[in-house]
Formats: structure tokens, sequence, C-alpha cells
């Protein structure tokens, strides 16, 4: 079946293309897809003869090996079902860019455009990073004061509970590319004094930081409460004072653990800095823009998603890495 799926597929795109090295590229493909279907079929084959030797030794009352060539023959069996996916999902993509001889490709990743772009986008794009970094520094700080406010005791502290509230639930109310068109275009209506006259890059920063410093403050809090009560109360009864023992005991531990999900929220701010086009700044989707409308073509566009997952993704396995050890020590 995958056999048949891979040469109807193949032949039926390599019918339509008129480009005669893309024909050549479609048959070579449905050749490497071919052989590896025969793979596929090979494992299946074996699978069915452990399947066919566990039922000889059921026959023949070996029950325990039995049972361990059952177990190598389901195994093998969803190997081949799982390698069939992958080869099919594959070679359909790789066919959907041949169709229309190329037209997809052409559009999106066409190499000459991207080589020609790519220096500019890449300058662009350390616009993003320092908008990113300074952000980030700046939400560290507010999250922090906005999740010790959201938490302070007693009556005394309910009206700065109240406020910190208000701001966390609003700003996580409010998306982020609405905050930074209202202070983009709105601080600069206002003739406030130094507000008024800032850069599109600080606009940028302010709006950034007014958004994702309520997402740390939850994420602080949540750290802070996952401490154990018994620590609170160990160190009062020691003499501390409420802010000595979040300073020197609750926040040490409770940093610690929200680690990884402030790692992720700063990953996602890294992703929204691209935002910032909305307001003028010259980031690098905005430098990208500029060579699509003079070229009709997206392919500098892809540009900037190739850099955004080129640094994404080593972050994302670094948020993996620190959560399998903080719970293999959990384990511990």
């Amino acid at each position: 079946m995958l056999l048949f799926t891979i040469a109807a597929l193949g032949g039926a795109v390599r019918n339509g293309i008129t480009d005669p090295d893309l024909k050549t590229v479609s048959l070579w493909l449905i050749v490497v897809a071919m052989a590896a279907g025969a793979l596929v079929l090979l494992m299946a084959c074996w699978s069915m003869t452990l399947a066919l030797r566990a039922s000889r030794q059921t026959r023949a009352d070996d029950v325990l090996a039995a049972r361990s060539s059952a177990a190598a023959s389901r195994q093998d069996a969803l190997i081949a079902f799982g390698f069939t996916l992958a080869v099919l999902a594959v070679f359909c993509f790789l066919q959907l860019l041949l169709q229309n001889d190329g037209k997809l490709q052409q559009t999106f990743l066409q190499w000459q455009l991207m080589r020609e772009s790519a220096v500019d986008v890449l300058q662009a794009f350390a616009v993003n990073v320092k908008l990113a970094l300074i952000s980030q520094i700046l939400v560290l700080v507010i999250g922090l004061v906005l999740a010790v406010a959201r938490m302070a005791p007693g009556k005394a502290g309910a009206p700065i509970r109240f406020m910190a509230v208000a701001y966390i639930d609003l700003m996580r109310a409010v998306p982020a590319i609405i905050v930074l068109y209202l202070i983009g275009f709105g601080l600069p209506l206002t003739n406030l004094p130094v507000l008024a006259s800032l850069s599109p890059d600080w606009f940028a920063i302010i709006a950034l930081t007014l958004t994702y410093s309520a997402y740390v403050a939850e994420i602080y809090r949540s750290g802070i409460a996952s401490i154990h009560p018994s620590q609170w109360s160990a160190s009062r009864s020691l003499g501390f004072s409420y802010i000595q023992t979040l300073r020197w005991f609750i926040l040490p531990q409770a940093i610690r653990l929200v680690v990884p999900p402030l790692l992720s929220a700063f990953i996602a701010l890294q992703k929204d800095t691209s935002l910032v086009n909305v307001i003028g700044t010259l980031d690098a989707f905005n430098q990208a823009k500029f060579y699509a409308s003079s070229s009709f073509n997206l392919s500098s566009v892809s540009v900037v998603a190739i850099v955004f997952v080129v640094l994404t993704i080593p972050q994302t396995r670094y948020v993996d890495w620190r959560l399998a050890r903080a719970n293999k020590r959990l384990r511990g």
C-alpha cells in the first residue's frame, strides 16, 4: 500500500512538471521513497515472522519464549508503522514543493533572494535581540515586584494586593500587539516629558515589559506558593521579619524552581519582538518586508523565520533539559 501510494502520488506530480530539472529531481525522490518503502516492507515481514514463531512456541507450550517473540513482533510492527508515517509525511511534503513546477518553493525558498536579503535581515535582527535582552531584564525585576505585591500579607497589604491583581489581570487580558500600538502611537501624542520623545525601540521595550511582567509575576507567584508553609513558620519563629523571610529563605528556593518556566516566557517574548514592526521599528521582519514588497516574493521573510528557529530551538531544548533535571532531582 505504501509503495503504491508513493508511485501514484509521485507519478501524478511528475506528470504535471514541465521543467526538465525538476522532473529529474522528482524521479530521484520517487526512487528514494520506494527504497524506504521496501525497507518498511522488510520490517513488516520480520514482524510477521516473529508472530508466527510466537504461535509455534505457544503450541509447543514454551510460554516464556512465545511471550518474548510476541513482544518483539509488536515492537517491530510499531516501528514499521511509525516509519511508514514518517516516509509518507516527508514524501508528501517534498511533492508539495514540486507541484506546479515548484512554485511553492520559488515563493518561499528562492535561494537567490534569500542570499541577497540575509545580510540586511541579520543586521536588523540585532534590534530584535536588543529589545529582547533589555525587556527580559526589566521583566525580571518588575515581575518579581508584582509577585511580592500580590502576596502582601494582612489587611494592610489588601490595597497593594488589589492593585497588583488588577494590573496582572489587565495586562494578561490585552494582546501584546494592542499594547505595542497604544504605547508606540499613544505616548508621542501625550507630549509627556521624556516619554513622548523616546525612540520607537524604547516604546517597544516599554510595551513588551508591561505585557510580560504580568505573566512573569504569576510564574514567580507559583514558585513562592510552592514553598511549604512550614518554612515561613520556622523563619518567623526565629525572629525574622516577613521581608527577611522572603529575601533569605523563600525567594532563593522559589526562583530556583521557576527557572524553566521563566525561560519559556522569555522565548515567547523573544518571538514577540517581531510584533514591533507595527510601530515602525526597523527589526528583521520589517527589513524582510522591504525585500518582499520589491521582489513580490516571500523568501526574505522565510529568512526571518529560519533565524528565529535557529535561535529558539536550542533554548527550547535547554528548557526541556532543565525540566528533566529538576524532575530527576525531585524523584531522587
